[in-house]
C-alpha cells in the first residue's frame, strides 16, 4: 500500500514535468520515510502517478510513472532497456555514451555512462539509493559490463542527505577503458576526474567545431583530458591546453601519445584566468580558442557572480582571438539560460572590440536527451563564433 499525496498545483505534472516541490502538496500522513514510493492525486481524486518522496529536499517528489505499475526490478529492466535501445538507434557505432540521463530517460536521480565495457553509475537521490539493488542487477543483465563503478561523489547527494563515495562493485578488468570519438581514441579513468571520467555531452560539439579549424595555433582552456585539443590537432593545428588539474594534464598527454599527436599539443597545469591575462599582457594572438569551463553557477543565488565570471573569461579570450579566428565557448550551468549567455558573449565582444558572426548554437549530445516538457533537462550551451 502506497502513501497518498495530494498535489495542489498539477499543471506542470500534467504537461509532462517530473518534479513536485515542497510547497505544492499536502500529506494525508504525517510521516513518510525518505525514498518511499508514493501515489499522487489531484484535489478531485484523479490519479497522477507514482514517484519517490524526500521530505528533506526542495524537490520533494520525483515522478517515476504516470501508471499504477509496481516500481520493481521489471520496471527498471524495461526503462533501462528502452534507454539503451534509444542510443543504439541514434548512435549505433559509438562505444561510449550516456545510457541513462536521469529525467531525460524518465529515471530521475540516476546517471549511467558506458565506456566500452565499463559502466559508471551515479545515484543522486535518496529514492534511487533505496532502490539501487533493483537497477544494478538490471544494468548487469542488460549490458554485461566487465566493470561497474559507483561514482557517488556528486555534491547533489549532500542535498539529499546522502554520503559521498566511490566504489567498484564489479571488476573483471584492471585496464582503463579505451573509447573512440570520431577518428580518435581516448583513455578514460572512471575512478577519478570530473563527472564520470569524460565529458560525453560535448562529443558532437568537438567533432563539429574541428571542421572550422585547418592548421593554425590555438588554445584549449579548461582542457581536462585533451578531447577538444586532440580533435583540433588532428586537423593539423598546434594546440596549447590549460587545466588546473595535474591528473587531467597527465591524462591529456597520454591521450596525445595514443593518437600520435604529441608533437601538435602542449599541455600545462595553469589557472585559466591568470594564464589568459598574462597572454593578453604579452600581446599574443591565436587562430582558434576553446572555452569549456566547469559550471560557474550552482544556484540562482549565485547567478550575478557567475555572469561576471563568464563575461571576464570570454572578454580575455576575445582579446586573444585574431581577426578571422574562431571561438567555441560553452556554459554547462543550467541556471545560465540561453538568452543570458548570448548577452554575456555580446557584451564581451563589445568590450573586446570584436565583431562576431555566430556559426552555430549547439547543446548537449543526443545521448543526453532533452525533454520538451522539462526545460531542466537542457543544461549545455555551446556557441561557435567567427571574428
Amino acid at each position: 500500500m502506497y502513501e497518498r499525496i495530494v498535489v495542489k498545483r498539477t499543471s506542470r505534472l500534467k504537461a509532462g514535468h517530473q518534479w513536485v516541490f515542497s510547497n505544492e502538496f499536502k500529506l494525508d500522513s504525517k510521516k513518510i520515510d525518505p525514498g518511499s514510493i508514493v501515489e499522487l492525486y489531484d484535489s478531485k481524486n484523479n490519479f497522477l502517478g507514482r514517484g519517490y518522496f524526500n521530505p528533506h529536499s526542495l524537490i520533494s517528489i520525483r515522478l517515476l510513472s504516470k501508471n499504477r505499475e509496481d516500481i520493481n526490478r521489471d520496471f527498471f529492466v524495461k526503462r533501462i532497456e528502452k534507454s539503451i535501445n534509444y542510443r543504439k538507434e541514434l548512435l549505433p557505432k559509438r562505444d561510449a555514451c550516456r545510457v541513462v540521463f536521469s529525467e531525460g530517460d524518465f529515471l530521475p536521480g540516476l546517471i549511467a555512462d558506458k565506456y566500452s565495457d565499463f559502466l559508471v553509475i551515479q545515484i543522486l537521490t535518496v529514492g534511487m539509493e533505496k532502490m539501487k539493488d533493483l537497477f544494478l542487477e538490471a544494468f548487469d543483465d542488460l549490458l554485461s559490463p566487465s566493470t561497474i563503478i559507483l561514482r557517488n561523489d556528486s555534491p547533489m547527494r549532500k542535498l539529499e542527505g546522502l554520503p559521498l563515495s566511490i566504489e567498484t562493485i564489479k571488476e573483471e578488468s584492471k585496464k582503463l577503458p579505451l573509447i573512440g570519438e570520431g577518428d580518435l581514441i581516448f583513455e578514460v579513468n572512471p575512478l577519478s576526474g570530473q563527472k564520470t571520467g569524460f565529458f560525453l555531452d560535448h562529443s558532437d560539439n568537438r567533432i563539429a567545431f574541428s571542421k572550422y579549424v585547418n592548421g593554425g595555433i590555438g588554445l584549449d582552456v579548461f582542457c581536462y583530458t585533451g578531447a577538444w585539443a586532440l580533435h583540433l590537432a588532428k586537423r593539423g593545428a598546434f594546440v596549447i591546453g590549460i587545466d588546473e588539474s595535474e591528473k587531467a594534464i597527465s591524462q591529456a598527454r597520454r591521450n596525445a601519445e595514443l593518437n600520435g599527436l604529441s608533437a601538435n599539443c602542449q599541455f600545462f597545469q595553469q589557472e585559466a584566468f591568470e594564464f589568459l591575462k598574462r597572454q593578453v599582457r604579452e600581446g599574443k594572438e591565436y587562430d582558434f580558442i576553446v572555452l569549456d569551463p566547469p559550471a560557474f553557477v550552482k544556484s540562482r543565488q549565485k547567478i550575478k557572480e557567475a555572469i561576471k565570471g563568464y563575461r571576464d573569461l570570454n572578454y580575455l579570450a576575445l582579446r586573444l582571438l585574431r581577426r578571422g579566428g574562431v571561438l567555441a565557448t560553452s556554459s554547462c550551468s543550467y541556471h545560465m539560460d540561453k538568452v543570458t549567455f548570448y548577452e554575456i558573449i555580446r557584451t564581451s565582444a563589445k568590450d573586446a572590440n570584436k565583431d562576431l558572426r555566430v556559426l552555430e548554437f549547439r547543446s548537449q549530445s543526443v545521448d543526453h536527451p532533452i525533454l520538451l516538457s522539462m526545460p531542466e533537462t537542457e543544461y549545455l550551451k555551446c556557441i561557435f563564433l567567427k571574428a
